[in-house]
């Protein structure tokens, strides 16, 4: 069996939105993932892979962390002498395909989104253009998840040796199944994801500062990643908003809400906003690319601006002034969209021809 050596920030990320991908390399070979937590090791191991503790500072700068990262890779590769790498995220793209390309191993690199990193200018920019052509230029393919980074790329001159459009991970449309939607004069919002200013939290917590009342609810599912906590507390004990904190399993509370909200900055493909859909819920999203391409204005939900609260609220206030089958008929739209359009069978099966093509 050949070797497949798996380079992850996040196990819940690679067991939520990529574990049939995973599976599907289990069937054909020996699998082996490099991750820096113990969310989904549990399952992933019981599923045949071997998992390898590697930390990794997902947002951190220090030279000195990413180094140590750099050395750990190229002593794994070295070590169990993969057949092929796969990547996923920043620091496993550039520092994993930096190994990979001069050790001469095929490797795969997906790009699950850019941040805020190509909005800046000068010294910043040179030097993460330049380690991402050094990290990319030897993949046998690069993914992209839109259709917008991959031309950000282009532009900058960051290419493999070939690459390909997906619809982001996909959604298992088994596991986020169409759920009733919810009866009743109550509205609840649903804000799922890390805590961090650039998922659009400032902008939700400013609507649901101006929009609730008994009957209109604004939860948040997700942990804290910056310095907001203290400000959600108070918001919680002023009644405005309810924290329900990190959970590995989504599907029931999207089944609860009325909506969701993805207020993201950036997004190579908005999973909340793709499983939410496939969940049967109206979405009030970003009008930025890894989003727009997964709901309908008007249809499976509305847009509005990232940054631009009163836009969100006109958003929400749109959505609230629909009658209760308009709401649900938005939703049963959307998540046919789903079905149509977001598959991750058809992602698992653009994974697994490369992969063929390359072991072959």
């Amino acid at each position: 069996m050949s070797r497949v050596l798996i380079l992850t920030n996040s196990s819940g990320g690679l067991y939520d939105f990529r574990n049939e991908f995973v599976t599907a390399l289990l069937a054909e070979h020996e699998v082996f993932i490099s991750l820096p937590d113990d969310v989904r090791t549990k399952e992933l191991r019981a599923e045949g892979a071997r998992i390898i503790q590697t930390p990794i500072h997902r947002r951190g700068m220090n030279p000195l962390e990413d180094i140590r990262l750099y050395l750990t890779y190229r002593r794994l590769m070295r070590e169990l002498k993969p057949d092929l790498v796969v990547t996923y995220t920043i620091k496993p793209n550039i520092y994993g395909g930096f190994c990979a390309g001069r050790m001469k191993i095929p490797y795969i690199a997906t790009i699950t989104g850019l941040g805020g990193a190509f909005d800046r200018s000068g010294a910043f920019v040179r030097l993460i253009v330049s380690m991402y052509r050094a990290g990319l230029k030897k993949a046998s393919c690069v993914f992209f998840q839109n259709e917008e980074n991959r031309q950000i790329f282009r532009k900058f001159g960051i290419a493999g040796k070939r690459d390909r459009l997906v619809m982001g991970s996909g959604v298992n449309l088994d596991r986020h199944s169409l759920a009733p939607y919810p009866e009743g004069d109550e509205t609840r919002f649903l804000f799922v994801g890390r805590v961090m200013k650039e998922r659009g939290i400032l902008e939700f917590v400013e609507a649901a500062r101006r929009l609730h009342s008994d009957k209109i609810f604004f939860d948040i599912l997700g942990a804290c990643d910056e310095d907001y906590q203290e400000m959600l507390d108070r918001l919680e004990q002023e009644g405005v908003i309810r924290q329900l904190g990190f959970h590995t399993e989504v599907h029931p509370y999207l089944a609860q809400a009325g909506a969701i909200v993805v207020a993201s900055f950036h997004e190579g493909m908005s999973n909340t906003l793709i499983e939410a859909a496939a969940t049967g819920r109206p979405v009030i999203a970003s009008k930025i690319s890894g989003c727009k391409e997964a709901f309908e204005e008007g249809r499976t939900g509305f847009g509005f601006t990232p940054g631009r609260a009163e836009e969100l609220v006109d958003a929400l206030e749109r959505f609230l002034a629909l009658p209760f089958e308009s709401r649900r008929e938005m939703g049963l739209a959307a998540r046919a969209k789903m079905e149509r359009e977001f598959d991750r069978r058809k992602v698992t099966a653009s994974y697994m021809d490369e992969v063929h093509q390359i072991l072959s």
